[in-house]
């Protein structure tokens, strides 16, 4: 017989990372509209505030991991999703670009070590059996809040026309985390033996070339969630389109997980990177290349298809490099190389939009995504299959 996949403490942590997801996706979409409305910030310095937040949360991936391996791993999640919860606060707070820049950029941090220690923490407490289709699983809860959040925030913003309400609303919805995260019971561990600090106890080496590859699949995304809604409503005069294309792209993440979740059960890890990656190039391409309403709803679909094959395979595959004692490890290389994409791809979208407009932003974003493709194909895939344990 299979072992249970949902048992109790996966229910636990698979629910407070849907909470995460949802109270963060719940105002990032429309982060570029506030900044630009209650700040009159332009289209750079809307990539320069915003990036922020990907540069802290990408400077404490590594020592996450770490902490996460070598501390008693139910005090770091919930002292990590405490933070979380009170920097939430701050928002609301923040009367000038200043101290939202600050307010924004010191929640990286908390937010990158609570998505590393609860991921290694939902690993810890699945049946080893399943664990590669749990893992394709928990990738569903920010799936599912990143599909309803952005709506629910468009739906309530129209109704309120008050943005400290979607800061109240985030900030309840993250102390419900907190308390899932509370709630969760695991078993003792081994008695932890803290290695000597050297750079492979931050980052796994031997990931480095699938490392770069999910930083040019990010750096596609970064600039694509974070410009849709201005490019949506300057471009294409889509006014309240946002919450659907997230929906779309979400409804992708969620179908291919699912279908992918038997692949992954059954080993094939590889072959779905390689259709993911595929798939998510194909939405990218129809992006940038047709500049009308159906393709700007249709690549949100493909990418989402396309993403939700390749990330679970990829998180695979890094934990498929090292051992069990290092799997906060082999998480933290996987998220830094997620951020440190994001980040980049924020950054530069924005300089390159404000100087050559947004369709050249979403040109460099479909280039980038195309050489980490080529650079899986020619090379990663083969680093993997020689250096994998398992």
């Amino acid at each position: 017989m299979k072992e249970r996949l949902w048992n109790s403490n996966y229910i636990k942590v698979w629910s407070a990372n849907f909470l995460l997801y949802f109270s963060f996706m719940l105002l990032t979409p429309l982060f570029p509209i506030y900044l630009s409305d209650t700040f009159e910030a332009d289209k750079q310095m809307i990539g320069l505030v915003l990036s922020g937040y990907t540069i802290t949360a990408l400077l404490i991936r590594p020592f996450s991991g770490y902490i996460v391996d070598s501390f008693p791993r139910k005090m770091v999640l919930v002292i990590c999703f405490a933070l979380v919860f009170v920097i939430f606060i701050g928002y609301p707070l923040s009367g000038s670009l200043l101290l939202f820049t600050i307010v924004r950029t010191l929640h990286g941090a908390p937010f990158g070590a609570a998505t590393v220690s609860n991921s290694t923490v939902a690993i810890d407490v699945l049946p080893s059996s399943r664990r590669a289709e749990g893992i394709g699983y928990y990738g569903l809860s920010n799936n599912l809040a990143s599909a309803i959040s952005p709506t629910v925030a468009v739906l309530i913003y129209g109704a309120t026309h008050n943005y400290n309400t979607l800061f109240a609303c985030a900030t309840g919805i993250s102390a419900l985390a907190l308390l899932c995260t509370m709630s969760v019971r695991l078993r003792e561990r081994e008695k932890i033996v803290r290695p000597p600090i050297s750079l492979d106890r931050f980052l796994l080496i031997k990931g480095w070339k699938l490392g770069i590859c999910m930083a040019c699949y990010s750096f596609a995304y970064g600039v694509l969630s974070t410009y849709i809604a201005i490019y949506g409503k300057e471009e294409l005069g889509i006014t309240s389109g946002t919450g659907l294309f997230f929906m779309l792209l979400s409804l992708g993440l969620i179908i291919s997980r699912i279908a992918g979740g038997r692949a992954l059960r059954d080993g094939k890890i590889i072959q779905n990177a390689s259709t993911g990656v595929l798939i998510s190039l194909t939405g990218y391409l129809l992006f940038t290349l047709a500049h009308k309403e159906w393709s700007y709803y249709g690549a949100a679909l493909i990418i989402g298809l396309g993403n939700g094959r390749m990330f679970p395979a990829f998180q695979t595959m890094f934990l498929n490099l090292t051992t069990n004692d290092r799997r906060g490890t082999a998480n933290s290389t996987l998220y830094v190389s997620w951020d440190l994409g994001i980040g980049i791809g924020i950054l530069i979208g924005g300089i390159v939009a404000e100087h050559f407009g947004y369709q050249s932003a979403f040109v460099v974003m479909s280039v980038v995504n195309a050489l980490g493709v080529l650079l899986y194909i020619v090379s990663s895939k083969r680093h993997f299959i020689k250096w994998r344990l398992r």
